[in-house]
């Protein structure tokens, strides 16, 4: 992704908007590859804070690279649904089509099923809408209680704060777990959550617990996760011995240090992989020595 262009909707949320908006514009901020740009039906469209936001009426060019991303909007019932056009709808459908992502926050997710984009598709919302959108969207298959989801280039959050953790897991994926660690760090969130779905970063998904030792070894893991790392390096840097290291980070994460490293190397593999990198290409550039170890990672139950 370069560009991220953000649909505003009446009523839009601002945390809805802003954490995703923030996730990026800080990515941007270390060098990483992202414009931000703000589109509307109107120019001037106001929050359900209050906070009049003002916006492009005219469209910019997009590439499969970019990601449009609709944020959500206060809504006890998705019968309410946003003020969106038809022609908006096919701008939806159209970026999709033509190779690009699109993504909501909370009840945007009813802007993609309004565009037909979650036909066949797993998705999810906000918790108090989960069972509206499965009854309007019958094609779909909603899942309940997670953070976020993604299938098929429609990547979809619960609400409102989740729209950040899905923009860092997008983040992870596009520039790697170390990457979305130093923009989180740098925005002074949490938000390394486990949204209980498989295909989310070992980085979110391995930070629910409170031990502060085991989170600064993971921050140099995450920095490092391509290079030789031995266990007495890790150890001598957080302040502890190998075998308390150890010790606390299996009881931590369920994990070594060695396979949560081995963890972020597969997945940014994957990552590479599903973007037409060879395995062999993918195993040096994340770090294996020999491919034969990413085979038999991949092979793995």
């Amino acid at each position: 992704m370069s560009r991220i262009v953000f649909l505003l909707v009446p009523g839009v949320h601002l945390l809805d908007l802003a954490g995703p908006a923030q996730v990026f514009s800080t990515a941007a901020d270390f060098g990483h590859d992202y414009t931000l740009a703000y589109v509307a039906e109107q120019p001037v469209v106001l929050s359900t804070q209050g906070v009049p936001l003002q916006a492009a009426t005219e469209w910019p060019e997009l590439g499969r690279q970019d990601l449009l991303l609709v944020p959500g909007w206060r809504s006890h019932s998705l019968e309410q649904y946003s003020e969106v056009g038809g022609s908006t709808l096919d701008r939806l459908r159209g970026h999709h089509a033509g190779g690009g992502t699109v993504a909501s926050v909370c009840a945007g997710a009813d802007a993609l099923g309004r565009a037909g984009l979650l036909d066949g598709r797993r998705c999810t919302t906000h918790h108090d809408l989960q069972e509206q959108l499965a009854a309007r969207y019958p094609r779909a298959t909603v899942v309940r209680d997670v953070l976020f989801t993604l299938d098929d280039r429609v990547v979809t959050s619960a609400g409102i704060a989740s729209g950040i953790d899905l923009a860092l897991f997008l983040v992870a994926q596009d520039h790697g777990p170390a990457a979305a660690a130093q923009v989180a760090r740098d925005m002074v969130v949490y938000a390394r959550r486990n949204g209980h779905e498989q295909q989310h970063s070992a980085m979110l998904r391995h930070r629910s617990h409170l031990d502060d030792t085991v989170h600064r070894a993971q921050d140099v893991i995450d920095s490092r996760y391509d290079s030789r790392l031995p266990l007495a390096d890790l150890a001598a840097a957080v302040g502890v011995s190998d075998r308390t290291l150890t010790r606390l980070f299996t009881r931590a994460t369920g994990l070594t240090p060695l396979r949560y490293q081995q963890t972020l190397r597969l997945e940014r593999a994957e990552h590479l992989i599903s973007h037409g990198s060879t395995v062999d290409h993918a195993a040096r550039t994340v770090g294996f020595e020999d491919p034969r170890m990413l085979r038999r990672l991949r092979a793995r139950p």
